[in-house]
């Protein structure tokens, strides 16, 4: 069978690939306030008890035990499911003060908070040129100062004022009496970047917010580190450690974590050139074991003969010498990207200076910080990381990406039970069954475009063109692969808003597509905690 030829698919795949939730969950943090250490050995006295204080917990919208859980979900789906499922980035949560370092194209640097962020994402930001006009003026017959102000087409008389001083802190007072901003939208808020990094090479990049979100009121904890820093977050955030990402209630304090730093810029003055030699003399040794007959380039991904392939230093020998002699370090480039790398670092090393890096830190303390409401940032890949006082932190939503894969031809038509046709105005419409000829017309229209479009990507490929490059010919309607990690609560959001149900109290209006994936996580997380599910059911599918 041939790989390259599309395959049409009418149907979502999800799985619970690991997880750790059940009800116990639920009464082990509900009854440990008035059971302390006794609360595991409560919830065996009576069980119809327990059920009555999950049906209590969810009626009277007491959230946080809710939370003690964990669940990720491998989805497969088409990728404007994903667009829609992006809203709802579940479990991973920061406190609002949390600073944000955002980056410019330049490189300078400015810090927002999250929560000011949020707030001027969606909600926009005083203009800050006032409506009023008017001000002083001479008054020549007076011999006086006139203060005058226009307000929404009304003009206010001051007074005449022998000094000018007294004429303006009377239109000054006025101003600061009646304000009249005009609240607008700031749509340079939304093409902001963050720093992030690359998880590879731990040197700072740039990444693109995608959305801004408000998580709801979550418990959280305070991590503390040895050289200053402070983050404030739900047990289930993940922060980057040596080791990779772990998550902020799993860390203990001894533990270390990655924050934000710098080191030296390439420079030559930082390597004798005896000792540059040396290295290049002891990495051109290796070039024939290291270099296959026929490699790839690392960095354009292109496939090259080894005579017209080097080995590079993935991560430059000026910014880390330690990394120098360490045959992990190295990769295949091709002659042009190697020597367009090379000129790069060059360039820097005739500024020396100082580059941004992930460091580690140590943990001195971890405690418990109260509830209030929490945000999450969503950033454009491939690293999906970024600073939060100075601590790298993820979010909990990892797509497959088109940049370092390549992208399998499996395309999204409607099923034959997919309604169709839209009826009714925006608010306030139905979609009803599609005709035989409607279904047929949607189908056909859909496999042409798809097929043509990955015989562009394909034919883009064998040219040697990148694959982030030749991935954007490529629809909406190619399945991609994501993990999506969530708790009980937020999972619960998730299904209020994306699923339709008679039983809801509020109704739902969700895209089909990503109802298919909703349906079959609530039936995997209803297996896992059936008292908890039955209790969001019977209270009228409303998260507490």
């Amino acid at each position: 069978m041939d790989d390259s030829r599309p395959r049409f698919l009418d149907d979502v795949t999800v799985e619970l690939v690991k997880h750790s939730a059940s009800d116990s969950d639920v009464l082990w943090a509900a009854r440990v306030s008035t059971a302390g250490e006794q609360s595991i050995e409560e919830i065996n006295k009576d069980p119809e008890r327990s059920k009555g204080l999950i049906n209590f917990l969810m009626r009277d919208r007491h959230g946080t035990p809710f939370e003690h859980n964990s669940m990720t979900f491998l989805v497969k789906a088409p990728i404007f499911v994903f667009r829609e499922f992006q809203r709802h980035r579940v479990g991973w949560c920061l406190a609002g003060d949390s600073e944000i370092t955002l980056v410019s194209e330049k490189g300078h640097i400015r810090r927002r908070t999250i929560e000011e962020l949020y707030r001027l994402w969606h909600h926009g930001v005083q203009d800050a040129v006032p409506r009023s006009g008017g001000g002083v003026t001479w008054h020549r017959k007076a011999g006086k100062w006139n203060a005058q102000v226009k307000r929404a087409n009304q003009v206010h008389y001051l007074g005449l004022y022998e000094a000018r001083e007294a004429a303006e802190q009377a239109v000054a007072a006025f101003r600061a009496a009646n304000p009249t901003r005009r609240l607008r939208r700031l749509e340079s808020v939304r093409r902001n970047h963050v720093r992030c990094y690359d998880e590879t090479t731990l040197l700072a990049s740039r990444a693109k917010i995608l959305d801004v979100m408000e998580s709801g009121v979550k418990q959280l904890i305070r991590l503390t580190t040895a050289s200053g820093e402070t983050l404030r977050c739900s047990v289930d955030h993940a922060v980057l450690t040596p080791d990779g990402w772990r998550k902020a209630g799993e860390l203990e304090a001894g533990d270390a974590l990655m924050v934000g730093g710098t080191a030296p810029k390439p420079s030559e003055a930082l390597i004798p050139p005896s000792l540059r030699r040396g290295i290049g003399v002891w990495t051109s040794m290796r070039r024939s074991r290291l270099i296959k007959e026929s490699d790839t380039c690392y960095l354009c991904s292109g496939e090259f003969a080894r005579d017209d392939l080097v080995l590079d230093h993935v991560v430059p020998v000026a910014a880390d010498l330690l990394k120098a002699l360490d045959e992990g370090n190295l990769m295949p480039a091709c002659r042009s990207c190697h020597r367009e790398k090379s000129d790069a670092e060059q360039a820097l090393a005739k500024r020396g200076g100082k580059v941004s890096v992930a460091k580690s830190s140590l943990i001195v303390s971890i405690e418990e910080d109260g509830e209030e409401m929490t945000y999450d940032l969503a950033v454009e890949g491939p690293w999906h990381n970024f600073l939060a006082n100075n601590v790298v932190v993820h979010n909990s939503y990892n797509e497959e990406s088109g940049r370092y894969r390549e992208l399998q031809p499996d395309f999204y038509v409607p099923g034959p039970e997919r309604r169709l046709v839209q009826e009714g105005r925006p608010g306030k419409y139905v979609f009803v069954e599609g005709t035989e000829e409607q279904h047929k017309i949607a189908t056909e229209a859909m496999e042409t475009a798809y097929r043509r479009s990955y015989e562009a990507y394909q034919e883009m490929l064998e040219a040697g063109i990148a694959r982030e490059v030749a991935r954007a010919v490529l629809p909406v309607g190619l399945f991609s692969s994501m993990y999506a990690t969530c708790n009980a609560r937020s999972l619960m959001h998730f299904l209020s808003l994306r699923t339709k149900s008679e039983q809801a109290k509020v109704p739902s209006f969700p895209q089909r597509e990503i109802e298919m994936v909703a349906e079959r996580m609530e039936a995997a997380w209803a297996g896992l905690m059936p008292l908890t599910h039955a209790a969001f059911v019977t209270n009228g599918r409303v998260a507490p």
